[in-house]
């Protein structure tokens, strides 16, 4: 590592809580997920919240080794089971304004050899306790932040060729790079890097394209977006009214596809890790806007669970741009973590569309935002696609096209941008 860990956790920590979370003083943080072998960053975080005014820190830790021992041990007809302690927990501090911080980090390969059905079941049994607590985030019902947290499985899984404690060093310098730690001035840097996707956001919704068409190798898609679409990204604003960045690092804008308006081919560019196994060179076809073919080279079993979660599960919910000229893309790694890797290339999600990526979508309900074109499900799960090869149009209302990206970064500039 570059720099003094303890350092690198204190700096680290103020910008989770005061750049991501923006944590407001009084209120209580809850740290709904954090690995094990993440307490020394937890405990700088807890540190930084308390003096940022918190009147309580909470945390709920994961275990991956106990994860795997169940799919090893635990009766199969126990599979359905979860505890409704957390997801009341959960619940409880988006329903009470608590700040929500997700700490991601573990082995990619956590369940790989697992029952691939299991590992369905097991990922739709927590979607579905948790999902009145992830609609309130998603609706910006209060502040929330997901970071990374390297720890020495994950490490291994990226650096495969290195001792363990230079895997772990190695991707610590990672994280620090791709979240601007490394810079002089770390919160100028995001100030700066915020403004531009604000930029490439407003410039994107003005246009109002009708659909997107994108081409690339074992790629031709034509995505339909719903009227009145709006991009996001970068900095969001809580329903109180105090802004906050969901996702550290972060470089893409997106918005809802139409859920019934999906038509022709994609190749995923990067293996998808689900539920603690790995997807590897799937590709899917569509016809109106729902998956009507997939194969995979790897974890076929896999993505069929995933796709079966539920009837929206086989649609889209979000499409993504990320320039491949972004920080995370430029490393040549891969982290086989969606958190990082969807910040290093243009990516879909299967299931859930965020309401706030339709004008007045927050206020709809549930028939109300499927009827305009927004997708319902249990899941939300990106996939990246993007490359250096991939051209994207976007196709006006009156046929008329524009390119949007060309050999995978943005065709056209946004004012102040590079300055």
């Amino acid at each position: 590592m570059t720099a003094d860990l303890q350092s690198v956790l204190e700096q680290y920590a103020q910008l989770a809580v005061h750049v991501g979370l923006n944590l407001q003083p009084g209120q209580r943080l809850f740290i709904a997920r954090a690995p094990l072998e993440a307490a020394p960053l937890v405990r700088a975080i807890t540190t930084a919240a308390y003096q940022a005014g918190a009147k309580l820190v909470s945390t709920m830790w994961e275990d991956e080794e106990a994860t795997r021992l169940r799919f090893q041990h635990a009766p199969h007809a126990s599979f359905t089971e979860f505890p409704q302690w957390m997801a009341d927990a959960w619940l409880q501090a988006t329903k009470e304004g608590d700040a929500v911080l997700t700490i991601r980090g573990q082995d990619p390969d956590l369940l790989k050899g697992m029952d691939a059905e299991l590992v369905g079941l097991v990922q739709k049994v927590r979607w579905q306790h948790l999902r009145p607590a992830l609609d309130i985030t998603a609706n910006n019902g209060t502040n929330w932040l997901v970071i990374a947290a390297p720890v020495t499985s994950w490490a291994r899984r990226v650096f495969p060729h290195l001792p363990d404690d230079q895997a772990l060093a190695q991707l610590w310098d990672a994280v620090i790079h791709m979240c601007r730690l490394d810079q002089p001035q770390p919160t100028v840097a995001w100030e700066t890097h915020l403004a531009q996707l604000v930029a490439r956001r407003e410039a994107m919704t003005a246009r109002q394209f009708s659909s997107l068409h994108y081409r690339g190798p074992g790629i031709d898609l034509r995505i339909g977006l719903p009227s009145d679409h709006v991009w996001v990204g970068g900095a969001s604003v809580t329903q109180r009214g105090f802004s906050f960045v969901p996702n550290l690092p972060t470089e893409e804008i997106f918005t809802l596809p139409h859920k019934d308006r999906v038509e022709g081919v994609v190749s995923a560019s990067m293996p998808l890790s689900y539920g603690g196994t790995l997807i590897k060179n799937f590709k899917l076809e569509f016809s109106k806007g729902r998956v009507i073919d997939f194969s995979a080279q790897q974890g076929v079993e896999a993505l069929r669970q995933l796709l079966a979660s539920d009837e929206g599960a086989a649609r889209l919910g979000e499409v993504a741009l990320v320039p491949h000229d972004s920080p995370i893309a430029q490393t040549g790694i891969l982290f086989f973590d969606g958190l990082i890797d969807e910040n290093a290339a243009c990516h879909l999600a299967f299931g859930s569309a965020y309401p706030l990526s339709l004008q007045e979508g927050a206020a709809m309900n549930a028939e109300a935002f499927m009827a305009a074109g927004g997708n319902k499900s249990l899941v939300h799960v990106d996939f990246m696609v993007g490359s250096q090869h991939l051209d994207i149009d976007g196709i006006s209302a009156d046929g008329s096209v524009q390119p949007i990206f060309r050999q995978g970064n943005w065709a056209f500039d946004v004012e102040g941008e590079g300055e």
